[in-house]
């Protein structure tokens, strides 16, 4: 074979390889993709999401139509995030699931109660960062709040980061640490259902909760 063809092979089988890489990194960044068409138990699970905090008000059929289209591009719209009506890794994570092709060890709860402890908390001493995503995990066990950590976080009204845009700012290093160790048990709230920051509360009926412990800014009650 002549060195000329030799190096037309060559180019012809790097293209080839080149193009096998495309193809799987596409079918990987599309693996987490819903949209309009999809059908199978995670859509199901988006639907029953969607249901329960008020954005969707079809059927949990598992299919992904119009209905839930629409219940999608509200859902990201409230929560500032990219209005397209596909369910991709974000707005999956901002929904409480964990992606199928997420891999590195994370998982949607935790990265969204990383994102939550960083705008609520952020500057705060560690301690006050666990207590705060401690007090989410208390509200998820307590008969008086929503039974799932991602129905607590976007509970109207329950958090102002969500309205002032906080929660859609960078996520805080320490806020993924101090997550992990909120969900691992560690209590630094002793059980507090509510916090507070004393100098910029406005409402007169928090300063009636019991208090438990201060940490930092915040103020932790019952």
């Amino acid at each position: 074979m002549s060195r000329e063809r030799k190096r037309l092979v060559l180019a012809l089988a790097l293209i080839f390889v080149v193009n096998i890489f495309i193809i799987a990194l596409a079918q990987k960044a599309s693996a987490d993709l819903y949209k309009k068409g999809s059908a199978g138990a995670t859509v199901s699970e988006i639907q029953r999401r969607l249901k329960n905090w008020g954005y969707y008000s079809g059927a949990v059929d598992g299919v992904y139509g119009s209905q839930t289209e629409k219940a999608v591009r509200y859902f990201q719209r409230k929560n500032g995030l990219q209005v397209d009506g596909q369910v991709g890794d974000l707005t999956l994570a901002a929904l409480g699931m964990t992606p199928k092709g997420n891999n590195g060890g994370g998982s949607g709860d935790l990265n969204l109660l990383a994102r939550l402890i960083s705008a609520e908390a952020r500057g705060e001493p560690y301690e006050g960062q666990v207590a705060v995503g401690a007090v989410v995990l208390n509200r998820v066990k307590h008969p008086s709040f929503p039974n799932t950590l991602a129905g607590v976080i976007y509970q109207p009204g329950a958090f102002s980061c969500l309205d002032d845009g906080q929660f859609n700012e960078p996520v805080a290093e320490s806020a993924y640490r101090a997550a992990q160790d909120a969900m691992n048990g560690w209590d630094p709230s002793y059980g507090a259902i509510y916090y507070f920051n004393p100098a910029t509360a406005t409402s007169k009926w928090i300063w009636s909760r019991p208090l438990i412990v201060t940490i930092g800014k915040h103020r932790f009650c019952a």
